[in-house]
């Protein structure tokens, strides 16, 4: 009995070493230590339901789901595929991504004021002129709230479907308010403040949005070309059915993903639940003396 737990314990420690080491990269234990052990104030408590949303594996599913959404505006695509890198270097834009949430989630306030002036004069530098010929600008506000209520939408809908503690619809509305905080430092000047105000916003910019070939490149590269070993590819294809499901029917139609009624909503779902719960599992363990 005893070998069996240590042969768990060992199955779970390796198996969430190696997804922190994915999602955070080779700096993760050490970002991890300032951002959850450095003293000082933060720009949300506790109780707040970013902390929970953020915290939740759902988020490997919401994060998905963000990407393939915020690759139907053109302009948003045109400057993703020219200067983020993520086709030569996807695992260090995820890593990236990563931090700065976890940052601006959890960390310091100084912290995530520092994080946010990095990322803002980065997009300061990103201009150029899409395949259409229109220009684009990653700090023009108007790409810079596209790119948040895409993520925000995102990360909702995953956590309420599949987080481990799904909230209140009232707590959903403090999410989308504590979010705000951090898109109106990025340099949105009136982001959503509630899920009635975050669904109004997604459906303005319906009319521009379009699946260019660079935006269904992307989507061939991240459902069907992920760079993952083969013995890890059946459940990240079992994270992209469910990141694809949970998107809005006319986003799966501009991306040309069609739907297969009973499968998906019976079998992928579920699937949704187990993974989250693998994740979860192996990236908490028990306190020291538990037995789970």
């Amino acid at each position: 009995m005893g070998m069996d737990v240590r042969v768990v314990s060992g199955v779970r420690a390796r198996l969430g070493e190696a997804l922190f080491s994915r999602v955070a990269g080779p700096d993760g234990p050490a970002n991890r230590a300032r951002i959850h052990t450095t003293p000082g104030p933060r720009w949300f408590g506790a109780e707040r339901p970013i902390r929970v949303v953020h915290g939740d594996a759902s988020m490997f599913i919401g994060g998905l789901r963000a990407l393939l959404l915020q690759s139907l505006h053109p302009l948003a695509m045109a400057a993703v595929a020219a200067h983020s890198g993520y086709r030569g270097d996807p695992w260090g834009r995820l890593q990236r991504t990563s931090t700065f949430l976890a940052v601006t989630t959890f960390g310091t306030a100084e912290d995530a004021r520092s994080a946010v002036e990095r990322v803002r004069a980065i997009h300061e530098r990103v201009k150029g002129v899409s395949a259409e010929g229109e220009s684009y600008w990653a700090a023009d506000p108007h790409l810079l709230e596209w790119v948040h209520v895409a993520e925000t939408d995102s990360f909702l809908r995953a956590h309420e479907r599949f987080g481990a503690r799904p909230l209140a619809s009232t707590d959903y509305d403090a999410y989308v308010a504590d979010t705000a905080k951090v898109a109106t430092a990025l340099g949105v000047p009136d982001p959503p403040r509630t899920r009635a105000e975050l669904q109004a916003r997604l459906a303005a910019y319906r009319p521009e949005l379009r699946a260019t070939p660079q935006c269904r490149e992307t989507a061939r590269f991240l459902l069907l070309q992920p760079p993952l070993p083969l013995v890890a590819r059946p459940a990240y294809a079992l994270l992209a059915a469910n990141a694809v499901t949970s998107l809005p029917e006319w986003a799966r139609r501009l991306l040309g993903l069609p739907r297969v009624p009973v499968f998906e909503d019976i079998a992928v779902p579920l699937t949704g639940h187990v993974l989250t719960r693998a994740i979860r599992w192996s990236m908490n363990p028990p306190p020291s003396g538990a037995v789970r």
